[in-house]
């Protein structure tokens, strides 16, 4: 097994803990990839199972793509150093044969939060949700003004953690799709569409837009609901294909 560890942990640690991780821990998620969290001594720690890759992509990720563990991990690290918030980063892993790559792991430090993106979806009257709207928005611009660009910008993706003098912190989880390099307008408008935000949360988030890329707030509006509204549209299109073709 492959595994490369954030000093000072070893990577004999890691490998305990992997030869027992399908039968130990408490499940977090379990979707496509699963999450597991473990207490090791007197931290927690996460460990993301990623779904065995189907045949060709076992070859790819063995020999020409890095494995979505690893993007995880140099990603996190990445973000770190940019002075973005992620939880921290302790190793990925990766079992490997002579020509597959069958499992990886990714292995994070656990991170207690008050909520995530989704609650101010699903409860519109969450203590204090037009500030944190607000910062969010700003720190999504600090973001895409960094040249990065989190593909991945859904709801279930930040995890949100409010500071003794009143602020919030957000930090980043599902890291393995990202890019870095200058983003266009278009491009850092179409960022938002995976939110699925509601009207009001549109409406806030593109007053505070507008006014950090110094641009009227109309627009900005009317650009963020057209982008959303071509997102949805080509999410229904993709689903009933699938459908249709699903055995």
């Amino acid at each position: 097994m492959k595994i490369v560890v954030t000093s000072p942990y070893k990577s004999a640690d890691i490998q305990y803990l992997l030869n027992a991780i399908h039968n130990t821990g408490h499940v977090e998620y379990q979707g496509r990839n699963t999450v597991k969290s473990i207490k090791v001594g007197d931290k927690i720690w996460n460990v993301k199972i990623f779904k065995i890759p189907h045949l060709l992509n076992k070859f790819v990720y063995r020999y020409f793509r890095k494995s979505k563990a690893q993007r995880s991990f140099e990603y996190a690290h990445k973000l770190l150093e940019k002075g973005f918030y992620t939880p921290n980063p302790i190793a990925f892993a990766e079992q490997r044969s002579a020509l597959f790559l069958s499992e990886s792991f990714y292995i994070s430090e656990h991170l207690d939060c008050q909520l995530t993106f989704r609650t101010l979806i699903h409860e519109p009257q969450y203590p204090d949700r037009t500030r944190i709207l607000k910062e969010f928005t700003a720190f999504t611009y600090n973001l895409q003004e960094s040249g990065i660009h989190f593909i991945d910008h859904s709801p279930g993706n930040t995890l949100i953690v409010k500071q003794k003098d009143g602020s919030y912190k957000f930090y980043l989880v599902d890291l393995n799709r990202m890019s870095f390099k200058p983003l266009s307008y278009q491009t850092r408008i179409e960022n938002f569409t995976r939110l699925a935000l509601t009207e009001d949360m549109l409406e806030i988030i593109a007053l505070e837009y507008a006014t950090l890329c110094q641009k009227a707030y109309q627009d900005v509006y009317n650009d963020m609901l057209n982008a959303s509204h071509k997102f949805q549209n080509k999410r229904v299109k993709l689903s009933a294909l699938k459908k249709k073709f699903k055995p």
